[in-house]
C-alpha cells in the first residue's frame, strides 16, 4: 500500500539520477464559471455581490464546491443553504476514493494525480460593494480533514485561507491547516458530514481502509470547532469594493480530503466580542439513562471575537452538580486553564484565558444516584463569565447551551431563545413486564429463535445437529404464524431453550407453553429438564410414549409426568382424565412456582377444553427460580421419532 511519503521518495530518487523534470504550476486548473450560486449561498446580503468566479481541479465538473441546505452536524447558520469547499469531492459521504464504506482514505483526487502537481485546489473569489456604515467583515467557518489526527506536524498540511484585499485597509487573511492544533472534534462528534470516519482496523495511521463505524479508539478525521471570524481581523471602509477568495488546497499530496464550511458572510459597523458555550451530556454506559449510570459533560467554550478573554479576577466558568446525581473525584479535565470541583458548593469552577477564535474544552463525570425515579429530568447548565468591554472585569455572563434543544425561554434577556437552554436527560429506569412472550413469529424460518424487551435479549435456542429438528417452522402453528419444531433422538440430544432473565433483571415465576404432539411413533420419549445458572435441575418434564397394542407404530399413546422428589419417580399429568394419556391436539402447560417454595404447582390444559389436570407437589430439590436453561433430551433412538410443535411460549417474571 502506497504511503505519503511516496512522493517525497520519487522526487529523492529522480534528483540523483538527474533527471529533470517540468512541473506545472500549482495554480493550473481544470475549469471554471462564475460561481455566483456559490457566492449567494454564502452572503447574509447579496445586494452586495457585484461579481465572482470559481476553480478548481476537477476535470469533469466542480465538484469540488456544492450548496447544501444540511449535512450530518452541518446546517446553515443564516439562510437555507451554506457552501462546501473540498480538495476532494464536496458533500460526499464518506469522503473516501469512490465515496465507499468501507472506502480508501486516499479520497478522491483530480487533475494532479495521486502524487503529482497541481495539488488538488478549490477557489472562490467574489468582488463585494461594503454598504455604509460598514467597517468589519464576518463569515463563519469550519474545517474537516481525514488528515487529522496522524498528520499533524507534518508536511501534509491541508488548509483554508480566507483573503480579503481592501483598497483602503490593505489584505487581511485568515487560515486554518492540519497544524494549526485546533480541531476539537473527532469523527465520534461530526455524524453525517463524511468525516464521520474510523480505520477498520481500530489503529488510524498510515493509509487505512475506513468505514462509518464508530470505534473507540478508530477515530480518522476530525473538526474545528464551527465559528465566527471577522471583525478587527478583517477590516474594511464604507462604499469601497473588496474582494474575499475563499481557498482550500491539499499540501504536500493530493491525498486525504479536507472540506470548509463556509456561511454567513456579512458585514459590521464594529468589532464584535462574544462567547458561545456549548454543552453536551453522553451517557458512558450506553443505551437508557439508568440509576448508576455515569453521565460525561462536556463544554466547550469558544471566544468568536478579534480580541482575547484575558484570567481575570474570579472563576471565568462556573457550574452546579445537578441534583439527583454525584461527582465522580477526580474527574474533572481542561484543554487548558485550571479546573477544580469545589465540594463546599458542589461546583465546578475554572480559571484561564480564552484568546480569540479559540475554544476550551471541559469535562467532568457525575453518577446517575440509585434513588433516582423513573422519567426524572437530569438538567445542568453552567454560566461563563467573561470581559465585554476589555476593562479587565468579568461584566457578562452567557449560559451554556444545549444546541439540540430550543425551549423558547430567553434565559440571557439577549432576545434569542435557541444560544442558553439546559443541558437535560432524562432516566429511564428498566422496568420489567410482568410477563413475556415469545411466539416465534418473529423469527426466521428453519433458524434458531431469539426475542428480545427493549433492546434487551432473554431468550435464545440452539441449532438442531445431526439426528435432530431443532428449528423455527412456518407449516404448523397454534394462534401465531410460526411455532418451533422439535424431533429429536438421543443421537440428536441434547439441545437447549437459554434464557438470560438477568438481562431483564428479573427471576421466573412461572413457564407455560402451548404444544401439539401426535400418537404415531415407536419407543421413544422426550425429557424437559429446567436448570439454574449452578446447572442444578429445578424441575422436570417427561413425555413417554407407551405401547397399548400390537400394531406398530399405531397403538402407541403419548403420557406426560413430572418427577417427584425424595424417591416419588415420574408423576402422570392428566391423570384424572382421558385414561392418562394425551390426545392428538394442542395442550398448555404451565409450571408455576408456589408460594410455599418448597412446592411446585403443574398445570395442564386442552384446547377448547380448559384445565385438565393440576397437582401441586414438593420440589426436585432446587427452588424453582433463576431459570438459565431448559434442556431437550431423548434417551431413545426411534427410527420414527415423533415430532412436537411449541407455540405461544409465556414467562411470568418477577423484579
Amino acid at each position: 500500500m502506497f504511503r505519503k511519503n511516496f512522493v517525497i521518495f520519487m522526487l529523492v530518487f529522480l534528483s540523483f539520477t538527474s533527471v529533470f523534470l517540468i512541473i506545472t504550476s500549482d495554480k493550473a486548473y481544470a475549469g471554471s464559471y462564475n460561481g455566483q450560486d456559490l457566492a449567494l449561498a454564502i452572503l447574509e446580503n447579496q445586494s452586495t455581490l457585484i461579481g465572482s468566479s470559481y476553480t478548481d481541479t476537477d476535470q469533469s465538473g466542480h465538484r469540488q464546491a456544492t450548496i447544501l441546505s444540511s449535512l450530518g452536524t452541518m446546517t446553515p447558520t443564516h439562510g437555507s443553504t451554506f457552501a462546501l469547499f473540498s480538495t476532494g469531492a464536496a458533500g460526499y459521504n464518506p469522503s473516501t476514493t469512490n465515496e465507499a464504506n468501507p472506502g480508501d482514505e486516499r479520497g478522491t483526487w483530480f487533475q494532479g494525480g495521486k502524487y503529482g502537481h497541481p495539488r488538488d485546489e478549490s477557489e472562490l473569489i467574489m468582488t463585494l460593494q461594503v454598504p455604509p456604515y460598514m467597517h468589519y467583515l464576518y463569515y463563519d467557518i469550519q474545517f474537516f480533514s481525514t488528515e487529522y489526527p496522524e498528520y499533524v506536524g507534518t508536511q501534509y498540511n491541508d488548509d483554508v485561507v480566507i483573503t480579503v484585499n481592501s483598497p483602503s485597509q490593505g489584505i487581511s487573511t485568515y487560515s486554518i491547516d492540519i497544524n494549526s492544533g485546533y480541531f476539537v472534534w473527532d469523527s465520534h462528534g461530526i455524524p453525517g458530514t463524511g468525516f464521520d470516519v474510523f480505520a477498520q482496523s481500530g489503529w488510524p495511521g498510515g493509509v487505512d481502509w475506513l468505514d462509518t463505524t464508530p470505534r473507540t479508539p478508530g477515530a480518522d478525521a476530525g473538526a474545528t470547532d464551527l465559528i465566527p471570524i471577522g471583525g478587527e481581523s478583517h477590516p474594511v471602509s464604507p462604499f469601497e469594493e473588496i474582494t474575499v477568495t475563499i481557498n482550500i488546497k491539499d499540501c504536500g499530496d493530493n491525498l486525504f480530503d479536507s472540506a470548509a464550511f463556509i456561511d454567513n458572510l456579512r458585514f459590521s459597523g464594529y468589532a464584535e466580542t462574544e462567547i458561545i458555550a456549548r454543552k453536551s451530556a453522553e451517557d458512558q454506559n450506553g443505551g437508557e439513562l439508568e440509576c448508576g449510570d455515569t453521565l460525561r459533560y462536556t463544554i466547550r467554550i469558544s471566544n468568536t471575537g478579534s480580541a482575547g478573554q484575558d484570567d481575570n479576577t474570579g472563576n471565568e466558568f462556573e457550574d452546579f452538580i445537578p441534583k439527583n446525581t454525584t461527582y465522580v473525584p477526580s474527574s474533572a479535565t481542561a484543554n487548558y486553564g485550571t479546573i477544580a470541583y469545589n465540594t463546599g458548593e458542589n461546583k465546578i469552577t475554572w480559571n484561564g484565558e480564552i484568546p480569540a477564535a479559540s475554544t476550551r474544552i471541559l469535562t467532568f463525570d457525575v453518577t446517575i444516584n440509585s434513588s433516582v425515579a423513573n422519567g426524572t429530568a437530569i438538567s445542568n447548565q453552567g454560566t461563563v463569565y467573561w470581559d465585554s468591554n476589555e476593562d479587565g472585569t468579568n461584566d457578562a455572563a452567557e449560559l451554556t447551551d444545549d444546541s439540540d434543544i430550543d425551549d423558547g425561554i430567553d434565559q440571557d434577556g439577549d432576545g434569542q431563545t435557541d444560544d442558553d437552554d439546559p443541558t437535560n436527560k432524562t432516566v429511564f429506569s428498566f422496568e420489567a413486564p410482568p410477563t413475556i412472550t415469545e411466539g416465534f413469529d418473529d423469527d426466521t424460518d428453519g433458524t434458531i429463535a431469539t426475542q428480545i424487551y427493549n433492546g434487551r435479549q432473554w431468550f435464545e435456542t440452539t441449532n438442531g445437529i445431526t439426528g435432530s429438528i431443532f428449528e423455527v417452522v412456518p407449516s404448523y402453528h397454534y394462534q401465531t404464524s410460526k411455532s418451533f419444531k422439535t424431533k429429536i433422538r438421543s443421537t440428536g440430544s441434547p439441545q437447549f431453550w437459554n434464557y438470560t432473565l438477568s438481562n431483564l433483571e428479573s427471576d421466573i415465576k412461572y413457564w407455560e407453553i402451548w404444544f401439539r404432539c401426535g400418537n404415531t411413533s415407536e419407543d421413544s420419549d422426550l425429557l424437559l429438564t429446567f436448570k439454574n445458572s449452578n446447572g442444578q435441575d429445578i424441575a422436570k418434564i417427561k413425555f413417554e410414549y407407551t405401547q397399548q397394542g400390537t400394531e406398530q407404530p399405531t397403538d402407541w399413546i403419548l403420557e406426560i409426568n413430572y418427577w417427584k422428589l425424595g424417591g416419588g419417580g415420574w408423576i402422570k399429568l392428566n391423570s384424572d382424565f382421558s385414561g392418562g394419556y394425551l390426545y392428538n391436539d394442542w395442550y398448555k402447560l404451565r409450571i408455576e412456582r408456589n408460594n410455599d417454595p418448597s412446592y411446585i404447582d403443574y398445570y395442564l390444559y386442552r384446547s377448547n377444553v380448559g384445565l385438565v389436570d393440576f397437582k401441586t407437589d414438593t420440589n426436585i430439590g432446587q427452588i424453582f427460580s433463576d431459570l438459565t436453561s431448559l434442556e431437550w433430551s431423548n434417551s431413545k433412538n426411534p427410527i420414527l421419532c415423533p415430532m412436537f410443535f411449541w407455540d405461544e411460549h409465556t414467562l411470568g417474571i418477577t423484579q
